[in-house]
């Protein structure tokens, strides 16, 4: 087998729209733009939004009051049973857990939580713990050690 034999997989490659090619080519007359008006003229584009001049909803909609999204804080949540992967005493930390692979992405906190066994006994620092992951990592013998994410920043006085 040579380069120049090397064909496309069956549907891989499709033909170009031809479009304004009479009536019978199913793409004549209007040539797939509707009827008359802004969006059929070439060269037209209208942003995400516009409402032909009248108030956008997305203006028209108040933005005032309390929103609980901002407040919110949000974990990485990591499974109990994916720490038995460590030796038995050891220390697992938040670089420990991102390095292992367990803990990924941006956000900075990381949660324990209670789903699985665990079956050694280790001394797990992170942000947060369900109750029950703190309730198995004790019976176990380990430790839980909470850490805070960024120390309070003090009031300017």
């Amino acid at each position: 087998m040579r380069l120049h034999d090397l064909k496309h997989r069956p549907g891989a490659k499709h033909r170009r729209k031809r479009l304004g090619q009479g009536e019978g080519s199913g793409h004549g007359k209007t040539s797939g733009r509707g009827g008359k008006g802004q969006t059929a003229r070439s060269g037209s584009s209208i942003r995400i939004g516009f409402e032909g001049g009248q108030m956008p909803l997305i203006r028209r909609i108040p933005k005032r009051g309390f929103n609980n999204a901002r407040h919110t804080v949000e974990y990485i949540p990591v499974n109990l049973d994916a720490l038995n992967r460590f030796n038995e005493g050891a220390r697992v930390d938040e670089a420990v857990l991102r390095e292992a692979g367990l803990a990924n992405g941006r956000l900075p906190r990381i949660k324990i939580l209670g789903s699985g066994e665990l079956t050694k006994k280790l001394t797990v620092s992170a942000h947060a713990f369900s109750a029950s992951a703190r309730a198995k990592i004790e019976a176990k013998g380990g430790a839980c050690e909470v850490i805070n994410a960024k120390a309070p920043v003090a009031a300017k006085s």
